[in-house]
């Protein structure tokens, strides 16, 4: 599982460095691919290729005119590149991805789980900021009660 917060930067080519308790994870589990792809949010999201692999079967399940899939489709999937990471620990971020987050400078890489998620510093601020606020919410009262109770 992928966890933690780690702060890095990009280069004007592209380039940052994935965090090694990141890397750790991906090459215990899995093996140096990643595929990337424009978030929902102003933010990317990093999946191992075999996630991406399922996440993929599952949509190519579904009827591709159905709104909700349709929209993914075009937002998610068909921004998706594969991002390996090479061997000094870097990904490359192609510019298309880099322009959705806004990733200039300072990034923040976001252990999610199954997903990694990567911000722009300023973006991730804003994300953490709204998500304090949104924490005693009904929804995510009901999601704590739920896995206490799994």
């Amino acid at each position: 599982m992928f966890r933690g917060v780690y702060e890095h930067q990009i280069d004007a080519k592209g380039r940052t460095s994935f965090p090694a308790k990141l890397r750790e994870t991906l090459l215990g589990a899995y093996d140096e691919r990643l595929v990337v792809t424009t978030a929902l949010d102003p933010c990317l999201h990093a999946y191992p290729l075999r996630e991406w692999e399922q996440l993929e079967a599952a949509l190519g399940k579904r009827n591709p005119m159905e709104p909700g899939v349709k929209t993914l489709m075009r937002l998610y999937v068909a921004s998706a590149q594969e991002c390996p990471v090479d061997k000094l620990g870097r990904v490359l971020i192609p510019p298309s991805l880099r322009a959705h987050a806004e990733l200039e400078k300072d990034v923040v890489w976001a252990g999610m789980v199954k997903v990694i998620e990567l911000w722009s510093r300023e973006g991730w601020a804003k994300a953490q900021e709204e998500a304090r606020t949104e924490a005693d919410s009904v929804e995510v009262m009901r999601v704590l009660t739920e896995l206490r109770q799994s």
